[in-house]
């Protein structure tokens, strides 16, 4: 298949991509790739299909000329308990379907272009109580990258790769009312119950990866914050006029090849979300407007995510791993009633997958992994109500892809 007519299929594909709603590391997910994230999300120095572009575009030369197509199951259960009479209540919506996509072609030995299309993360809450006003509270963030790549030897033993991130979010929120108090309106005209937004803007991803002897390689990722166009329908929700930017990340892996079955990775990941005043500002209803460049917003704190996997080769066409992901909690005690929009209270994820080798040499992939639940209980002193909520949150997921090499 020629290459033009594969990247435009992958990029049309991307946009079809239905409903995201995660909440793992923050609201990025802990691995981009149904092998990825049998492993703990440890991927950095540890390249296994072409959706390894999505986390260090360095890595794409080392997976050759490979397609790679994914679907995930994801199921979070999430609960809220603002101290009414009722008690601990549950979000609806427990049930998205995330799709990859992944592509990877040498030009030449030493280099490489590809397409990785996936979902990045999101929020997403569907509640039956009417937490903030007089309909039912709901929220919904998506964001959905597509992301040519291309990656260069420039030793045989050293790649360096850059993505070109183009970036697509969505948002819609219901049951605000309560707020427009808050608002420069003071009215639900860019607050609430207005439909979907969209938002726009591109980035870059940088990566590194090295075969420093035979038996280790190690590996680095640097992505700046995204700029993303405003939310305009909710311009008196969201800090700085609707701004809703995507964090900055980096990271650095390590991998070790123990004999011929056993591969350990390792990655080490930094989220800047107290670098996006929509995310970081706390909720400082009553002092400041929604919309402002100090207004209201999530009191998220950064995010330093540790993930480990290993990869075990039990035979010629088996291949079985198992991960541990673990991440500090970006959700502060003193903020936890706004957040009953994104209640991202996991901290731990345990991952398990096997590849199975089939007779025309395709593969096939499968993951499960569970986010374990988590509390974040409010302290409920706060006066404008910042802190006055119970959150708490667990997750599934079931992944199956299909990669071939061409």
């Amino acid at each position: 298949m020629k290459l033009k007519l594969m990247v435009g299929m992958l990029a049309a594909a991307g946009v079809m991509v239905p409903g995201i709603a995660s909440a793992t590391n923050g609201y990025f997910q802990h691995g981009i790739g149904v092998k990825e994230q049998s492993v703990g999300g440890a991927a950095i120095a540890f390249p296994q299909s072409a959706m390894v572009g999505a986390t260090n575009p360095g890595a794409m030369t080392a997976v050759g000329r490979r397609i790679d197509l994914g679907l995930n199951w994801f199921s979070p259960k999430r609960s809220a308990d603002n101290h009414n009479p009722v008690g601990y209540s549950d979000s609806g919506s427990t049930n998205f379907f995330i799709p990859e996509f992944g592509y990877n072609r040498m030009l030449n030995d030493n280099t490489s272009f590809g397409v990785v299309v996936y979902g990045n993360g999101g929020m997403n809450t569907d509640w039956q109580e009417k937490f903030f006003g007089t309909t039912n509270t709901y929220s919904n963030l998506e964001q959905l990258f597509i992301a040519p790549t291309m990656a260069f030897k420039i030793t045989p033993e050293h790649s360096v790769g850059v993505s070109l991130n183009l970036v697509r979010q969505t948002f819609e929120a219901r049951g605000l009312q309560n707020f427009s108090i808050g608002t420069p309106s003071n009215s639900t005209a860019f607050l609430t119950d207005v439909g979907e937004d969209t938002s726009t803007g591109w980035g870059v991803r940088l990566g590194y990866l090295g075969q420093v002897s035979p038996m280790v390689s190690v590996g680095a990722f640097w992505q700046p914050e995204t700029r993303m166009s405003k939310f305009d329908k909710y311009r008196e929700l969201f800090a700085e006029s609707g701004k809703f930017d995507i964090p900055e990340s980096y990271g650095a892996g390590l991998a070790v090849k123990a004999n011929d079955q056993i591969t350990v990775a390792a990655d080490l990941v930094q989220i800047k979300y107290s670098k996006v005043p929509s995310i970081a500002n706390l909720n400082n209803f009553g002092s400041a407007q929604l919309g402002a460049p100090n207004g209201p917003g999530f009191g998220w704190k950064d995010v330093t995510a540790l993930k480990l996997g290993v990869a075990y080769k039990y035979n010629p066409d088996l291949m079985l791993r198992a991960g541990w992901n673990h991440g500090n909690n970006p959700l502060q005690s003193s903020e936890t009633g706004f957040n009953i929009l994104a209640p991202a209270t996991i901290t731990d994820h345990l991952t398990m997958g096997a590849t199975w080798t089939l007779a025309n040499k395709a593969e096939l992939s499968v993951t499960y992994w569970h986010g374990f639940s988590k509390e974040v209980k409010g302290n409920f002193v706060a006066g404008n109500g910042a802190d006055a909520a119970d959150l708490k949150m667990h997750q599934d997921d079931i992944g199956i892809a299909y990669g071939w090499n061409f």
